[in-house]
């Protein structure tokens, strides 16, 4: 039996992320996940980070959370479904850690990108895509109503990119940037040319 090929992709709050992941997990025939909140367990940490009524959470404590979120995520359906010989989509994985708790809050990356490979167990994704979208364009995308991330200040979310654009750099075999401001067609089929490249998937 072949075993399924992982994608996750990862980018800053209103890329397009959520969107684009479903659109390929439905091209793919893959499972579509998330993180946080791709499972029962998750969806409660989930809720816990992302409450903007969440006030005084630590940096540390967080990012654990973010891995408890991580490690059941992996070990109820990322890992059985790739197992399977299904193709797995995800919304956010390990790059999000680094990126919002490394970068964002000032964690040492090196610590938390080895608590994520900690929590995922030797699971990582074939390919990260990476959605490129400048602050303005987030920002006015995601209006009014924030949750508790997208409600962070701007230097958090330049924090936050300078880190995603960081990782792609440095692993650009595994990484693969993608401009996020065009239509949702436009950025769809980028993405699957992107696929078809780099992992012979041609959905």
């Amino acid at each position: 039996m072949s075993v399924g090929r992982f994608v996750a992709f990862e980018g800053g709050e209103a890329c397009g992320k959520s969107t684009q992941a479903a659109l390929l997990a439905a091209a793919l025939d893959a499972v579509l996940t998330r993180e946080p909140g791709g499972t029962v367990i998750g969806g409660a940490i989930r809720s816990l980070v992302l409450d903007p009524s969440t006030v005084g959470l630590d940096p540390r404590a967080e990012a654990l959370l973010m891995a408890a979120d991580r490690a059941q995520h992996v070990a109820e359906i990322v890992r059985p479904a790739l197992d399977a010989g299904r193709h797995v989509v995800s919304d956010r994985f390990a790059g999000s850690s680094i990126a919002y708790q490394g970068g964002g809050r000032g964690l040492p990356v090196d610590e938390v990108r080895s608590l994520s490979q900690w929590a995922a167990a030797g699971v990582w994704p074939d390919l990260i895509v990476l959605l490129d979208v400048p602050a303005d364009v987030a920002d006015a995308r995601l209006g009014r109503s924030r949750d508790r991330m997208e409600a962070e200040p701007a230097e958090f979310h330049r924090a936050v990119a300078a880190s995603f654009r960081h990782q792609a750099a440095a692993e650009p075999e595994r990484w693969a940037v993608v401009d996020g401001t065009g239509s949702i067609e436009q950025v769809a089929a980028t993405v699957r040319a992107v696929v078809a490249e780099r992992l012979g998937l041609t959905p």
